[in-house]
C-alpha cells in the first residue's frame, strides 16, 4: 500500500526487477512505499507478479533493453501515464530468465559472442535507458539516475569475468561522463556498487566469502535498496558522478581470516 513519504509524486523507472528477491524489487518497494509511482522493467511476464506484489501505483512492462525500442518502451510507459520521469534505477544486467548467466572463461577462451553479450546485458541496457531518459528530465530541469554496478569492476576483480568486471567498470565511466553532461540541467547520476548481496542468485562461492568476510555476512536487498533510495532522493542533490560502496568492509583488507580457522581468506580466490 501507497504511504506518503519521500518520494511523493514522483515517477520511477526500475530495471531488471523480475526477481522476487532481488535488488530490482528491493528498490521498487521502497520506493512504492515512500509514495513513488513506478514502472518496473523486466525480461519476462513475471514483472507483472512483481508489480502486483508491490502494489500502489506500480506497473510492470515486459522489454528487453538490449535491444533498441526496449528502452523507449519503459519511458514511455512512465511518460504517457503519469507525465514525466524523475527517478531512473538502472538494474538490469548479470542474469537474466531470457539470456541466462555471463559466460565463466578467461580471456584467452572467451568467445567474441560471449563478450559481445555479456557488455550488452551489464552495460548497454544502462546506456540505453539513460538516453532514452535524459531528454525527458532534461526538460524537466530535474532527474536523478542511480545505476547499480558492483564491486567488481569497481574496487577488485574476479578471473573468468573479465566481461562482468569490463562491464561494471565501463558502468561507472559512463555515469561520470554522463554526470558532468546533465549537472546544469537539474540531473545528477550516481553508481551503487554492491558487494556480495544475498539475492536467489548469489552463488555458493560468494556467500562462503561473504560469511568469512569482516562483516560475516552478505549484505540484503533492502539495504542496497536503502542506499539507492538516498541517491535517488532531491535532497542528495550535490552528489552526482559518485560510487557508493556498499558491501559491509568486505573490499577494505587485501585478506581477511576465516572464521574460525587461522587461515588467510582471499576475496578473489577463496583460498589463502
Amino acid at each position: 500500500m501507497t504511504t506518503a513519504g519521500r518520494f511523493t509524486g514522483r515517477v520511477a523507472i526500475v530495471t531488471g526487477a523480475g526477481s522476487p528477491d532481488g535488488i530490482g524489487m528491493a528498490v521498487a518497494r521502497l520506493l512504492v512505499g515512500e509514495g513513488a509511482r513506478v514502472v518496473l522493467g523486466a525480461t519476462s511476464d513475471r514483472v507483472a507478479a512483481r508489480a502486483a506484489e508491490v502494489g500502489g501505483d506500480a506497473v510492470g512492462v515486459i522489454a528487453d533493453l538490449t535491444f533498441d525500442g526496449g528502452a523507449e518502451a519503459l519511458v514511455s510507459a512512465a511518460v504517457d501515464r503519469w507525465g514525466t520521469v524523475d527517478i531512473l534505477v538502472n538494474n538490469a544486467g548479470m542474469t537474466s530468465v531470457s539470456s541466462g548467466w555471463d559466460a565463466d572463461a578467461t580471456v584467452a577462451q572467451l568467445s567474441r559472442s560471449d563478450w559481445d553479450n555479456a557488455i550488452a546485458r551489464n552495460l548497454t541496457t544502462a546506456f540505453l535507458m539513460c538516453r532514452a531518459v535524459v531528454p525527458v528530465m532534461t526538460s524537466a530541469g530535474y532527474g536523478r539516475i542511480v545505476s547499480v554496478g558492483s564491486t567488481t569492476g569497481t574496487i577488485n576483480a574476479m578471473p573468468g569475468q573479465s566481461t562482468y568486471t569490463a562491464a561494471k567498470a565501463g558502468l561507472v565511466g559512463l555515469s561520470r561522463a554522463l554526470a558532468l553532461e546533465v549537472v546544469d540541467r537539474g540531473v545528477t547520476v550516481n553508481v551503487v556498487a554492491p558487494g556480495y548481496v544475498a539475492t536467489g542468485s548469489q552463488l555458493p562461492f560468494e556467500a562462503a566469502a561473504a560469511a568469512a568476510g569482516p562483516i560475516g555476512r552478505s549484505g540484503t536487498p533492502a539495504e542496497v535498496a536503502a542506499c539507492v533510495g538516498f541517491l535517488a532522493h532531491e535532497s542528495a542533490s550535490f552528489v552526482t558522478g559518485a560510487v557508493l560502496v556498499v558491501d559491509g568492509g568486505h573490499g577494505l583488507p587485501e585478506t581477511w581470516t576465516a572464521r574460525g580457522s587461522g587461515s588467510a581468506w582471499s576475496p578473489t580466490t577463496g583460498r589463502s
